[in-house]
């Protein structure tokens, strides 16, 4: 079951989202959500050994919207942005992105998935050292269709005037800023980040939580952001808690708080 904003519970019968309040179910819209995340498993083996990183994990995110993947480590977090960004495979279950289910894609589908759909933020930047700012970003933009000016994304995040420094010019907050511009400018379907902010100081941090939040809020980007932090729930249109491979919990928020406004 899911919560809404203001302690309502939300659920699901014959495809229509409905809202028990008092008691009273009341038809809400169709429900089509963007991404469909149903009943995943994936299962590593080692020899005799079996590991279940998801166990039956289910959850939904509508087009647009920011989510927090909120859990402890081992909790099943990166493993399933992993299967959605489609650098793993479940051994079980379906994953819907628009419609389409990328748990059925061979490899050379996962590839052209991932090159055109997926713009992916980790918590290291992976940016190429011997490349300037607006290089690393040109460099991802040239393997997709439809991607957007490098120069641009580079403005949009701040970077104008360190386009042309390298990496080792640049501090850890504005790498992470040239992260993000070269994720974006694929023109991607989702954002997908894996702790973004976990190398970064606190200012740092909460600059790039913006930046994340503007990126969703302004370009109708879906984003979808990893974190241990409890204190950055508030910042999300849904909150998703993993717990032991499995989703424990999903929060709606009709009115996420701005993150200049969260403290930690």
């Amino acid at each position: 079951m899911m919560k809404g904003s203001a302690g309502s519970t939300l659920g699901i019968e014959n495809g229509i989202c409905i809202e028990i309040k008092n008691r009273v179910w009341e038809e809400r819209r169709p429900f089509m959500a963007y991404i469909e995340f149903n009943n995943v498993t994936k299962e590593y083996k080692t020899g005799e050994t079996s590991i279940k990183a998801l166990d039956g994990a289910s959850f939904s995110v509508e087009k647009g919207e920011l989510a927090v993947i909120l859990g402890s480590s081992g909790a099943g977090k990166t493993t399933a942005l992993n299967i959605l960004g489609g650098m793993d495979v479940p051994t079980a279950g379906g994953i819907k992105v628009d419609g389409r289910d990328i748990a059925k894609y061979n490899k050379k589908q996962l590839v052209g998935y991932r090159r055109t759909d997926i713009g992916f933020v980790f918590q290291f930047y992976n940016l190429v050292p011997n490349l300037t700012a607006i290089e690393n970003v040109e460099l991802a933009a040239q393997v997709c269709r439809n991607s957007l000016d490098a120069g641009e994304m580079l403005t949009k995040v701040g970077l104008a005037d360190r386009k042309n420094n390298f990496p080792a010019q640049l501090s850890g907050g504005e790498q992470q800023r040239v992260s993000i511009a070269r994720a974006i400018a694929k023109n991607p379907k989702l954002l997908l980040c894996d702790e973004p902010t976990g190398a970064l100081d606190y200012n740092t941090g909460k600059q790039i939580l913006q930046l994340l939040q503007d990126t969703c809020r302004k370009d109708g980007i879906t984003v979808l952001l990893i974190t241990h932090n409890s204190a950055l729930a508030p910042m999300a249109d849904r909150l998703i808690r993993f717990k032991s491979g499995k989703v424990t919990e999903i929060t709606c928020n009709a009115h996420p708080t701005p993150i200049a406004e969260i403290e930690w």
